[in-house]
């Protein structure tokens, strides 16, 4: 296996980010909707509990 510098591994890197298109963006956004949709409905149904005093 040959040595590649970092700054070469960097340059392939973003070289190939440019060419990935938004998949990782829109999976990002997509678990942050998720998770934000738990936590809102979460927040909203625990007013709903009935406390039996």
């Amino acid at each position: 296996m040959e040595h590649t510098p970092a700054a070469a591994w960097l340059a392939e890197a973003a070289s190939a980010a440019q060419h990935q298109g938004p998949g990782n963006l829109l999976r990002v956004v997509l678990v942050v909707m998720m998770v934000g949709c738990a936590l809102t409905g979460w927040f909203l149904l625990r007013g709903y509990k009935q406390k039996d005093d």
